[in-house]
């Protein structure tokens, strides 16, 4: 049963599903931590895959997807829309890169978003005169926090249309509110998770930091350095 931007059946995906943002790093991820990782779905470049989880432990051989999710809230909220009302998927954990907002947070620090602010219109639509709170899913959080070896930030981050344009003023807020970070996409992910009773998560590397300069990682270390977050991602995906 395709849809028009997942061409796989229902059950070519697992239960969960990770999700970074980059269609590649979902192929490198697959190959990683999956065996036997099997191409599901590629319409307009965004690939899939499903295998069996090869980390060890007690999520040793369980069945697990990754996909990519494209870039900003409304490439999410298709993917996610789509997985979890025809393919039947239970949980997404978005796994991604956050620029740092709070100084508590610094490079290569990693956050378990347990909400998203989002100074996108699209959640606003959802319940007239009241504004969507969109949160975690607890149990998937508190999975990851539990899996955390090292030290790992729980906190709000928040959702921007916006890559480059600043609306002057905002930094200095967020950071009075204690924010950590800024991504493009939890919001939408934990919106719809909440529209179809599903479970998500997002768990973010932070790659820049908008407060601290000379620290930002470079393109390959993008791609590199997601190990501490992939592994928070598996232990919320299995909880």
């Amino acid at each position: 049963m395709s849809t028009p931007h997942i061409a796989a059946e229902p059950a070519d995906f697992a239960p969960a599903v990770i999700m970074p943002g980059d269609p590649k790093r979902a192929e490198r991820m697959a190959s990683l931590i999956l065996d036997n990782a099997q191409p599901i779905s590629d319409i307009r470049g965004m690939l899939a895959f499903t295998g069996h989880y090869t980390g060890g432990g007690a999520h040793q051989g369980k069945r697990l997807s990754i996909m990519g999710s494209g870039m900003g809230m409304p490439s999410m909220g298709i993917y996610a829309t789509e997985l979890y009302k025809f393919f039947g998927v239970e949980r997404i954990i978005r796994v991604g890169t956050t620029g740092g907002i709070s100084p508590a947070v610094s490079v290569g620090d990693v956050i378990i978003a347990t909400g998203a602010h989002t100074n996108s219109g699209m959640n606003e639509l959802r319940i007239p005169g009241v504004h969507f709170s969109a949160v975690a899913d607890l149990r998937m959080a508190a999975a990851a926090l539990q899996a955390a070896t090292g030290p790992v930030f729980a906190g709000s981050v928040i959702s921007s249309d916006h890559f480059y344009f600043q609306v002057p003023g905002a930094l200095d807020a967020l950071i009075a509110h204690n924010v950590l970070g800024v991504e493009m996409e939890a919001a939408s992910l934990y919106a719809i998770a909440a529209e179809y009773g599903k479970a998500a998560l997002t768990v973010l590397t932070v790659s820049d930091h908008l407060t601290k300069t000379g620290t930002d990682m470079t393109a390959e270390e993008r791609e590199t350095r997601f190990q501490v977050a992939l592994d928070l991602a598996v232990a919320a995906a299995f909880c």
